[in-house]
């Protein structure tokens, strides 16, 4: 051009920017300004967003030097365009000292201010702004909304929120809004106040937009309401491929995956998510084969995609294909690839290995997510390793993740299995928000460790908090009850389940209340509550009335509970071992000289117990007549001297 005016320049840099070449429409400005051209409302406007987008912190700040020399820092579009410049930037207190001094001139910056803090997840700052706001329009409103649904535990004053605006009666919701909500009560599970919302979108002519239907079918899913999701989809024209997604990924948690195949088959075009959430449908119902083979025809494979196979191979037990696909990741791999594969090592009780990895991902500084530790916690529990266990409680501390309550619940987990209720109990404390799993983790620590009243109570606390329980609560409260010889209050608690808290019992809930009634010593009840049992009872409900004969030497509901075991599964050793056990112990050579006839003649061994020990940061297993230890001929040595000195202690004290 032989003579560029402001408004080329400027159209030539927004048109770079529409284009999301960023770096071009910076180097335009920076030739612009060398050319001596002064800059106008409009070039500040494009040149702050860009920045912005760009996250450039120090091409931004130099621009609003320019901005503050040239006086065009109290204009609109201007004192709005640095205010979103340093919110992306996520300098909040830069952007906290432009909104002061603009504010009064500027009505926009209120808006973008509440932006800044929800990008920033200052959650409490942005309300308190708002409650501020002079007016608020809807997308005040909509702003903190989105911003509570998207924080941790937010989604409940989202909520709050939303019914406040609609009392207020000062605007009406707009598609965004709904959208939010939804989401929230779709987080929640809350399929009461969803509904709610479904009507109120219906009233405002919402309901077929594409986005609103895509949560609208993902809240229905979530909520397990199948056939509402269905109805949903069948009523939006044309869905778009993310609300099918949402309904095959509700179809796969139900267990439909018929369902969900002929909605991924109907798919004009399957994104990459349409793939992958069939990967794992077909993996989860044992459809291994067709999972591999949906992986192999997958027209453009993602770091996803490969995650999600690393999965699948783990479940499917194939543990040197996923490290196999882990391996050929090299230079793309996400804290997801790294994640996968530990827990896939873990589901392989290969745990050693996941450690190894984990260390392996500390030296090559790979992020850590709140996965990362519920994953190696769970390792640590299943080593038994407790020094183990504190090394990772020591990383996690330096993390973000530290109240962080799935991390938290793994945490509790770990440390009740390792058998340090006390550091159970702390990590139970530093969890911001408690939820149902977390009370549950401990509710079965403080049971396992014998403390049965101290579990009730804790029950209690959480009912007072209103958290409702779910049906492993039921196993932990139930299971500390047998502890404590609660029997009425375990009964109570039992019958209580369905009728007020709307969770119907499984076998092992049964089993626990067969425990209850035979530690007590109502082995007869017992024995007729398995027969008015609404299923079933299997070998393990039987088991559990068995070993109660076996306490309390009763030989006549014993020989019956064995013949009905027996029945069930002609191998079961346990039932051979006790009943003969019980005839040892009351004197009848016979009948437990024919019990161990009739094992033997199964042609079956009984798995040897084991002890362990951990000792500087290793796991020593033993089992009887284990010679496998480099030292076990010192081992041997050392428990014959002690046998020798307690039994010269026992008959030296007569």
């Amino acid at each position: 051009m032989p003579s560029r005016t402001v408004v080329s320049w400027n159209t030539m840099i927004s048109g770079y920017s529409k284009w999301w070449k960023f770096n071009e429409s910076i180097d335009l400005l920076s030739t612009m300004h060398r050319s001596d051209i002064k800059f106008n409302e409009s070039i500040f406007s494009t040149a702050l967003s860009v920045c912005g987008r760009l996250q450039s912190l120090n091409d931004g700040k130099q621009i609003h030097c320019v901005v503050i020399k040239s006086g065009c820092e109290s204009f609109e579009l201007v004192g709005s365009s640095l205010l979103y410049f340093y919110a992306n930037c996520f300098e909040i207190e830069e952007g906290k000292r432009v909104f002061y001094e603009l504010h009064g001139k500027n009505e926009l910056l209120w808006n973008l201010m509440i932006v800044g803090y929800v990008q920033c997840n200052l959650m409490r700052e942005a309300l308190d702004l708002f409650m501020k706001m002079p007016k608020r329009d809807v997308v005040a409103w909509t702003t903190l909304i989105s911003g509570y649904v998207k924080s941790e535990e937010g989604c409940k004053k989202a909520l709050e929120l939303f019914w406040w605006m609609r009392g207020s009666g000062e605007l009406v919701p707009n598609e965004f809004t709904l959208d939010s909500v939804i989401r929230a009560c779709s987080r929640l599970g809350d399929l009461c106040e969803g509904r709610l919302v479904h009507g109120i979108l219906i009233k405002y002519g919402f309901e077929f937009d594409q986005s609103i239907g895509g949560a609208l079918i993902e809240f229905y899913s979530d909520c397990e309401a199948i056939d509402d999701a269905k109805r949903v989809y069948n009523g939006v024209t044309n869905p778009c491929v993310n609300a099918s997604n949402s309904l095959i990924g509700g179809l796969i948690s139900m267990g439909k995956i018929e369902d969900a195949e002929l909605i991924f088959k109907r798919l004009f075009e399957a994104n990459s998510i349409s793939y992958n959430l069939m990967i794992k449908g077909y993996a989860a119902c044992g459809r291994v084969e067709d999972s591999k083979r949906l992986f192999e025809e997958m027209p453009q494979r993602t770091i996803v995609s490969t995650n999600t196979m690393i999965s699948v191979y783990s479940r499917s037990g194939e543990i040197d294909k996923a490290l196999k696909l882990f391996e050929e990741t090299r230079g793309e791999r996400n804290p997801v690839t790294w994640n996968s594969m530990m827990s896939g090592y873990i589901q392989n009780e290969r745990y050693k290995e996941a450690v190894k990895l984990y260390l392996n991902m500390c030296t090559l500084q790979i992020e850590h997510t709140r996965s990362t530790f519920s994953v190696l916690f769970h390792a640590c529990s299943c080593l038994r390793s407790l020094q183990q266990g504190q090394l990772l409680h020591a990383h996690l501390i330096k993390t973000p993740f530290q109240s962080n309550v799935y991390v938290g619940t793994s945490l509790i987990d770990m440390y009740s299995k390792c058998g340090s209720i006390t550091d159970a109990h702390k990590s139970f404390s530093s969890i911001s928000s408690p939820n149902v799993a977390a009370w549950t983790a401990l509710i079965n620590g403080y049971s396992h460790h014998g403390f049965g009243s101290q579990a009730i109570l804790l029950f209690e606390h959480m009912l007072e908090k209103r958290e409702v329980p779910n049906a492993a609560t039921f196993v932990g409260i139930l299971s500390a009850c047998c502890h404590a010889g609660l029997v009425n209050e375990g009964v109570r608690l039992f019958r209580s389940m369905e009728k007020c808290y709307g969770v119907v019992p499984t076998l092992e809930h049964y089993a626990c209340v067969v425990d209850l009634l035979g530690r007590a010593g109502h082995l007869q009840e017992a024995e007729e509550f398995i027969k008015k049992m609404p299923i079933e009872a299997d070998d393990v409900v039987w088991g559990v009335l068995l070993n109660s004969c076996w306490f309390w030497m009763d030989t006549e509901v014993g020989e019956r509970v064995a013949e009905k075991m027996f029945s069930l599964n002609p191998k079961t050793i346990s039932a051979y071992v006790i009943l003969s056990n019980i005839y040892a112990v009351l004197g009848k050579w016979g009948e437990k000289m024919n019990v161990r006839k009739r094992l033997r003649d199964l042609e079956v061994k009984k798995d040897p117990g084991c002890s362990w020990i951990e000792l500087d940061n290793r796991l020593y297993v033993f089992s009887i007549k284990d010679r496998s230890h480099p030292y076990c001929n010192m081992i041997y040595a050392t428990l014959q001297h002690l046998t020798t000195n307690l039994n010269s202690f026992h008959f030296d004290s007569f």
